[in-house]
């Protein structure tokens, strides 16, 4: 068995890395990748599709220099869109590649929207959830070729966000599970009765905590998401409304061996200065684990 403290790994969005049009200030991989290091990370998810290099030939030594392995890629893919889904496919089949030929076992599905950024919700119709559900197992077959696991990551603004959709994906396919804490609560969830009901379909986590203000607020659609990742929506792991310490013990308790990534979503204005920033996040989440694993 693995320790908790050796399977906790980062997401560049913990440091403002997003592809999002005018997200903000994108730091610069090299030291978004030394500050996990100075975290006490063990791993990286890639981030943005081109934000780390593609070829593992490249990426894997870079990822080596600061003693991180590969443990997956938020990616992005419209499955919905029959006008779509073909560019959609080849995208999920590149990024597997790359994920597979650095060393990662778990490609993370990010059931997009159409739509840019995360502030406009969707509600798929009958016949478009039907569609997106084929295409789903497209996707995990996909990443079964490339000697990957799908998991799939609930997300505010797009096709699975609501807590009515997350568990009716839950029965409508097999796929494999990411547990995202924040976007599972500000879909109206409890993270903590989703990991009960998905079990060990639960394959990868991102930890999130919610500020309960601005949590309410999104969840109202009086403050745009996208706003309020910016005045502070996601706080360090413990100082929000998520039962984060429940989530975490109940996946010990069934005996989870995946990967705990600290997702905190930011958008930064400007480069931090050296030593600011992002990292005193990090290093607190990494605190509060410290304590919830004695």
């Amino acid at each position: 068995m693995t320790p908790l403290l050796d399977r906790i790994a980062g997401a560049p969005i913990t440091w403002g890395v997003d592809g999002s049009p005018g997200w903000g200030h994108i730091m610069a991989p090299d030291r978004v990748l030394q500050e996990m290091h100075e975290a006490g990370l063990k791993a990286t998810e890639l981030g943005p599709d081109g934000y780390l290099p593609t070829d593992p030939a490249e990426l894997s030594p870079m990822l080596d220099a600061y003693d991180l392995a590969l443990v997956g890629a938020f990616v992005p893919l419209v499955l919905y869109r029959h006008d779509l889904i073909e560019d959609q496919l080849a995208y999920a089949d590149r990024a597997a590649r790359t994920l597979a030929g650095a060393g990662s076992k778990i490609l993370v599905l990010g059931p997009a929207s159409h739509h840019d950024g995360y502030d406009t919700r969707i509600t798929l119709d009958r016949d478009d959830w039907d569609y997106f559900i084929d295409n789903i197992a497209l996707v995990d077959r996909i990443c079964a070729d490339h000697g990957l696991a799908a998991a799939i990551h609930t997300h505010f603004g797009m096709a699975v966000d609501l807590e009515a959709d997350v568990y009716r994906l839950l029965e409508c396919s097999e796929i494999g599970m990411c547990l995202d804490t924040g976007h599972i609560y500000l879909g109206g969830a409890d993270p903590v009765e989703v990991a009960r009901t998905a079990g060990e379909r639960t394959v990868h986590v991102h930890l999130k905590d919610v500020d309960p203000v601005l949590g309410d607020e999104v969840m109202k659609g009086t403050r745009p998401f996208r706003q309020a990742v910016t005045d502070g929506l996601f706080t360090p792991l413990g100082k929000g409304a998520v039962d984060i310490a429940g989530v975490v013990q109940h996946l010990e308790s069934i005996g989870f061996q995946g990967w705990y990534v600290l997702e905190q979503d930011k958008a930064l204005a400007t480069a931090p200065a050296e030593g600011e920033g992002p990292l005193g996040d990090a290093l607190a989440c990494m605190d509060y684990l410290r304590r919830l694993a004695l």
